[in-house]
């Protein structure tokens, strides 16, 4: 879920106007208040396969949240290759929500996101809820996800394995991502691990959530705080190998070189908060 960049926009301190500190301490919190941020990816991976077609991605969005928990909010990034949709090649994914605490420090966020992709193919747009409970262990921040697309016909399968036709089917991914600052320093350390299980074939944009059914992804990463400007770099993989799928080529390869979009990369960007 792309996953996901948007909704971890919903929690980022992000002012940019100076204020006296005595004010800051007497000023009762806002009842609303909005985020953003904005970025350049060296290569847009969506559960570790890219839809940048192995290039550079510009990427931003924006949330409003009240105080009461409700959130909404977009974001959007340029494609190319594997899932464009033709069209604008972008994506836009519009996204609400409600987060609570549950226990003294825990978290959980449910609500939904909308994938939707301008000017693209039709019935390319996927509606996909979601669930994260959120907390720190000590040192360790972590999130557990759960994110499940019904059945729709975004996810139908026009060709797979076995030539397979259907009408519509679903997606489900499991997440988990951790990271932790290293003292003294203006470094956090970023993990994340994901599984995917949906449709193993083309979909009728042309590509596909899950594209070969199942399959793990996975992350390894820094960043690096300036401000309100982070520097990021992040290993990033998954256990796809070409056999498994040589049945969606030449989709599912860079145009630049024929090479699998789903191998190892590693993803640098630089991110400004606002």
């Amino acid at each position: 879920m792309k996953i996901s960049i948007a909704a971890a926009a919903a929690v980022m301190a992000t002012t940019l106007i100076a204020m006296p500190a005595a004010a800051q301490d007497t000023d009762p919190p806002k009842a609303i208040t909005v985020t953003g941020d904005a970025a350049i990816a060296s290569d847009y991976r969506f559960r570790g396969v890219s839809r940048s077609d192995e290039d550079v991605a510009v990427q931003g969005g924006v949330t409003v949240a009240h105080e009461s928990g409700f959130y909404a909010g977009a974001w959007a990034s340029t494609l190319r290759g594997w899932g464009a949709s033709g069209g604008a090649d972008l994506e836009l994914d519009l996204i609400g929500g409600y987060r609570f605490n549950v226990t003294e420090g825990g978290t959980l966020d449910v609500g939904a996101t909308w994938y939707l992709y301008p000017g693209g193919a039709g019935n390319s747009d996927v509606i996909e809820p979601y669930a994260k409970l959120s907390g720190t262990i000590g040192p360790l921040t972590a999130l557990a996800g759960v994110a499940y697309a019904p059945k729709q016909q975004a996810l139908a399968n026009v060709s797979g394995t076995g030539g397979s036709r259907s009408r519509s089917e679903d997606n489900l991914y499991l997440w988990g991502d951790f990271s932790a600052g290293i003292p003294r320093t203006p470094v956090t350390a970023r993990a994340h691990i994901g599984y995917s299980d949906g449709n193993p074939g083309l979909g009728p944009n042309g590509a596909s959530m899950a594209p070969t059914g199942r399959y793990w992804d996975w992350s390894l990463g820094a960043d690096y705080a300036l401000g309100a400007v982070t520097l990021g770099a992040a290993y990033v993989d998954t256990d796809i190998t070409r056999a498994e799928s040589a049945y969606l080529l030449p989709n599912f390869a860079s145009r630049k070189d024929g090479g699998s979009i789903a191998g190892p990369q590693v993803v640098f960007s630089v991110r400004a908060a606002f």
